[in-house]
């Protein structure tokens, strides 16, 4: 039978003679009696099974096929909201209570932040704890501590829905303001789909002068021709960081002495009381495929790729801070607030060879890029207001898959210009399953590419903070390592080794400097699941050394993180529930220092101390009830009996003990 799309409710009704009526009153009422028994006997049987976990994958379910009737019933299942990004394949939207979920939705940018470490407010970003490399700061500006949020190309949701879909994401925030995400989508006909997504954020923090206030505003559409030879996606993403910086706590013993003076953490003093930074991000993409021959012996498509992409950064204040200088010789002649700025105009074109298990495309990309200060420094220092280049280069990507159990993906990217030199990246990922449900991802990652762009120079009133990094090698990191994912006990073990060359980092005084020897990762790590019953263990372990000049990235050697819950049904079934403890640790270790002028982290100085080794205990309580999540934790919650001594960065304590609130909601309309 041939679907009636986007109709859930289809009755043809024949006329009757009148001199029939009478006798037909009894059959209509047999009928509408049998379909109010059907729509019940659907209802228990179907409409509570729309859960990703629980629905055999198909398409719109059919209720009533009209075999019997006239009458045909459409109903969506979860099948029928599904989201991609360009380049993955499409998923549906997960509303299963795994417990995995408490990681993220407990989490002010929605993201499980194993191996990082948070500032004592929503919204302030994270330490990175784990070396990890952050593709989003090649050729651009990206302040680290700016980065946890940031949304790339291959980030954006592009979504197919059959009927008006809205989600929420709530948390509450700490001391005073809130975090709220939504999204809404709709198909406009079965070819075009548009979503528009907002994120709002204002926190008020514990500490003195710890404002944090973000937006971010997503715009995207994806179309699909009718006959598939044509398809095109699109966005449009605006997104603003702001925080007070404080500069940290400026007499740490007055935090750790426990006097009941400084229970309440604003009366602390701080470093700094006039700066702010903000981070602005905005990019305009569009991207269009389209497939020249109607032969399915011709797989060929040429697709047009452009964007524009401008970050800036802004680091204001009000009036010059004595945490910065001592005497009138350690300024120069300069606005007291500074400007940074990149752009990135990128235009590419590709031909594809495109066919199931076979994917191949490549290309040539034009790229128009600038880096940039507001003001102009005095030309006694030899800073350049702007930096500019145009980049030519070439982009490829292979796609093999075998027998469904063997998967090649590689994707490779080159290009050069004179200001910024040449860039190399090479991502390869080979996924394959030796046994059934067993699998294995390996992976070999290489990456040149000249040092982020914050990295390169700065404008300042203060003297010393002035920079500008020139003819720098390239930073070139080698990754090799990969995962096994075991069916026993949910179990998965990785591991990864990086080498960096020429890595580039902020010494003691805040200038950048460059390694003459290479810097050599190790990270070993693994997870797993046990349960008894509905009692449940998962635990998460990461080990990791840096082999050699463990003085220029220190990390701990020990990550860890523990979660105990139960999970059941209840309310006759109409909710589930899960409740439990989890406690996060990592070792001691002499950590780098937050400098607020870059949003970076700088090596430690003689009054540095080790952080660390102390745990993070949360009891939480969560539920679902239909296609709600509620998330409510008791954070930190070890700090009711025993001193807080947990750190993010030297004079940068975590937040006390505090009642995290975090609810999410889909709409199905």
């Amino acid at each position: 039978m041939k679907r009636k799309h986007r109709s859930y409710y289809k009755l043809k009704i024949k006329g009757v003679p009148s001199d029939q009526k009478k006798t037909s009153i009894q059959p209509m009422k047999y009928i509408l009696l049998c379909l109010l028994f059907c729509g019940y006997f659907f209802k228990a049987q179907v409409l509570n099974k729309t859960d990703s976990n629980r629905v055999k994958p198909q398409d719109t379910l059919v209720i009533d096929s009209g075999k019997k009737d006239s009458l045909q019933i459409f109903k969506p299942t979860i099948y029928d909201y599904t989201f991609k990004t360009q380049f993955s394949e499409k998923k549906i939207f997960d509303t299963a209570f795994t417990p995995d979920k408490t990681f993220i939705f407990s989490q002010y940018n929605n993201r499980d932040n194993f191996g990082k470490i948070q500032f004592g407010n929503t919204g302030s970003g994270f330490q990175d704890l784990v070396f990890e490399v952050n593709t989003e700061q090649n050729l651009s500006l990206l302040p680290t501590r700016k980065s946890s949020f940031i949304l790339g190309i291959n980030d954006i949701k592009y979504y197919d829905v059959k009927t008006p879909t809205t989600s929420f994401i709530y948390h509450n925030a700490y001391s005073s303001g809130a975090t709220l995400q939504t999204t809404y989508t709709q198909n406009v006909g079965k070819n075009f789909n548009f979503a528009v997504e907002y994120m709002g954020l204002r926190s008020l923090g514990f500490y003195q002068y710890s404002l944090a206030s973000s937006n971010n505003v997503i715009f995207s559409g994806h179309y699909l021709s009718e006959n598939k030879k044509y398809e095109a996606y699109a966005h449009y993403i605006h997104q603003n960081i702001n925080n007070q910086e404080n500069g940290g706590v400026s007499d740490i013993d007055l935090f750790l002495n426990g006097s009941s003076n400084f229970n309440n953490r604003l009366n602390l003093p701080v470093n700094l009381t006039t700066s702010d930074s903000r981070f602005a991000y905005r990019r305009y993409y569009f991207s269009q495929q389209f497939r020249p021959f109607a032969s399915e012996k011709f797989p060929f498509k040429i697709r047009h790729t452009i964007f524009h992409q401008g970050n800036k950064y802004y680091y204001t204040q009000n009036s010059l801070e004595p945490y910065y200088f001592n005497s009138q010789s350690d300024l120069i002649d300069y606005p007291y607030s500074s400007k940074k700025y990149s752009e990135n105009l990128s235009n590419t074109v590709s031909v594809l060879f495109d066919k199931e298990n076979f994917k191949l495309d490549a290309g040539v990309r034009y790229q128009i890029i600038k880096l940039g200060i507001g003001d102009a420094l005095p030309a006694y220092l030899n800073i350049p207001q702007e930096l500019s280049e145009n980049r030519v280069g070439a982009v490829g990507n292979l796609l093999v898959k075998l027998w469904d159990k063997v998967e090649v993906n590689s994707n490779l990217e080159i290009s050069s210009g004179k200001a910024f030199g040449s860039y190399i990246r090479s991502q390869n990922l080979l996924k394959f399953e030796p046994i059934k449900d067993y699998f294995v991802n390996a992976k070999v990652n290489f990456q040149s590419a000249s040092p982020s762009f914050n990295l390169l120079m700065n404008p300042s009133v203060y003297r010393k903070y002035n920079f500008y990094l020139e003819n720098p090698k390239n930073e070139t990191t080698t990754q090799i390592g990969g995962d096994v994912n075991l069916k026993w006990f949910q179990s998965k073990l990785s591991a990864n080794y990086f080498r960096i060359d020429n890595y580039t980092y902020l010494d003691a005084n805040a200038l950048p400097r460059q390694s003459n020897a290479s810097l050599n990762i190790s990270q070993i790590g693994g997870e797993a699941t046990f349960s008894y019953g509905k009692f449940h263990l998962n635990p998460k372990v990461l080990f990791q050394s840096a082999i050699n000049n463990k003085n220029l990235l220190p990390m701990p050697n020990f990550i860890g993180r523990a979660n105990l819950f139960y999970q059941t049904k209840a309310f006759k079934k109409a909710a589930e529930i899960q409740a439990g403890v989890k406690v996060y640790y990592f070792t001691k270790f002499a950590s780098r220092e937050y400098f607020p002028i870059l949003n970076e982290f700088i090596l430690l100085n003689s009054n540095s101390y080790d952080i660390g080794g102390q745990p993070i205990a949360d009891v939480y309580f969560n539920m679902k009830v239909k296609r709600m999540f509620f998330f409510i934790e008791a954070q930190h919650l070890n700090t009711t009996f025993m001193k807080n001594k947990s750190f993010t960065a030297p004079n940068y304590p975590i937040y006390d003990f505090r009642v995290n609130i975090g609810i999410v909601w889909y709409l199905f309309s």
